[in-house]
């Protein structure tokens, strides 16, 4: 009897069920919320606006008649000056820079390598500062349209990659544009033309070796790293050309016409155009980048036919269209551009389809837009009092907001 009551006990001791306490994954626990991002539409957005600024500020200081500052090496070494600067403070202060913990950096490798790219480094941004005392901003990214041809060119000659006749074709038109658009230039400058040339072998030549060195996975670095090791070597070049070129006929009053507050405000610009490109990275696809940086080509030459009147001729458009062609066929390839023109018909189609007035609105913008460039392109030559009186209202506003 004792015993079937004990066995009874037991058993009502197993079948009461001990309050069950919550489980904690300490994982989930210590798991921080995903941090908030922005649309891949924003970066893009003031990478362009920033690209676009900083090649228009540069032109505006380089090549004002009301505040003569004819010293571009100057204004590249503030600019490396300062961005040496900011790289340190930020690898002090910030985990922006702290890919340059996985670089294997020594003495060696900076003298062989960071040292040479350098060197490149700093005759790009003089040859290619040089050249807005000479050429206009239009003509500038024309010309700049060519940078894919010579690093194909470079990659070959320094045996990077082997010779390929179908490439060279695929690229041929952008050459052709290009040479096309030089003919049509009314302002043409030799020696500004044979600046800006110099300027792009220089840098095709740098992204080349760029490509070597990080080829190797102990050297893989963001643009930002590499702001951090290439600006103080480029500065200290840059500084001494700067010292014996420009330095006898500078003084403080060009500077003071300048405003200081104006070459602050320039390099800041500069700066966080490479903390853009980092933000930038992984957030957009090759398609976009390349549109994107197309519309900022086209962008920057109505802008300068906007700001300083440049005219620009049906055959620059003419030649310019054909080599912006070329560059987006060369840069993405046939097959994708099938692909991706099939994939935005449709989306075209569908977005028609669901916002009839919108997709009406965009259409009527577009040939809006093209027809005042057909014009302002026209302007110098059919109507110059008219672009006269247009540019003395315009000098007469800036004036007198200054």
């Amino acid at each position: 009897m004792s015993s079937e009551g004990e066995k009874a006990r037991t058993s009502g001791e197993v079948s009461r069920p001990e309050p069950a306490l919550p489980t904690v994954n300490p994982a989930a626990e210590k798991s921080e919320p995903p941090k908030p991002t922005f649309h891949p539409a924003i970066y893009v957005s003031v990478w362009i606006a920033l690209s676009s600024s900083v090649i228009l500020f540069n032109k505006k200081i380089l090549d004002n008649p009301q505040a003569p500052f004819r010293f571009p090496i100057f204004l590249t070494t503030w600019h490396l000056a300062f961005a040496t600067l900011m790289t340190q403070i930020l690898a002090r202060t910030t985990t922006l820079l702290d890919g340059r913990k996985t670089v294997k950096m020594t003495g060696r490798v900076y003298l062989r390598a960071i040292v040479p790219i350098g060197l490149f480094f700093s005759l790009s941004l003089i040859c290619g500062n040089v050249t807005y005392l000479y050429l206009s901003v239009a003509f500038i990214q024309m010309l700049k349209a060519t940078t894919p041809v010579a690093v194909l060119l470079a990659t070959w000659g320094m045996g990077m990659a082997p010779v390929n006749l179908k490439v060279l074709t695929n690229v041929a038109a952008i050459v052709i544009g290009v040479v096309i658009a030089s003919i049509g230039e009314l302002k043409f400058v030799l020696i500004g033309f044979l600046f800006q040339l110099g300027g792009i072998v220089f840098e095709a030549t740098r992204l080349v070796m760029v490509q070597r060195l990080l080829s190797s996975a102990e050297y893989k670095m963001d643009p930002l790293v590499s702001l951090y090791y290439f600006a103080p070597v480029c500065a200290v070049m840059n500084g001494i050309t700067a010292l014996f070129i420009e330095a006898p006929n500078m003084t403080m009053n060009h500077i003071y016409s300048v405003g200081t507050w104006t070459l602050l405000a320039n390099a800041v610009v500069a700066f966080l155009l490479n903390v853009s490109v980092v933000f930038l990275i992984g957030k957009t696809s090759s398609l976009v980048m390349t549109l994107c940086g197309v519309l900022k080509d086209i962008l920057l030459v109505a802008a300068s036919m906007m700001i300083w009147n440049t005219p620009v001729t049906a055959t620059q458009f003419f030649g310019y269209s054909i080599a912006l062609i070329g560059l987006v066929y060369y840069k993405l390839g046939g097959d994708k551009l099938k692909d991706y023109a099939g994939q935005a018909n449709r989306a075209w189609a569908e977005y028609g389809a669901t916002h009839p007035a919108q997709r009406k609105s965009i259409i009527i913008g577009a040939i809006v837009l093209m027809f005042f460039l057909l014009i302002g392109s026209m302007a110098p030559n059919y109507a110059p009092e008219s672009m006269d009186r247009v540019k003395g209202m315009l000098g007469g506003a800036s004036s007198g907001n200054a």
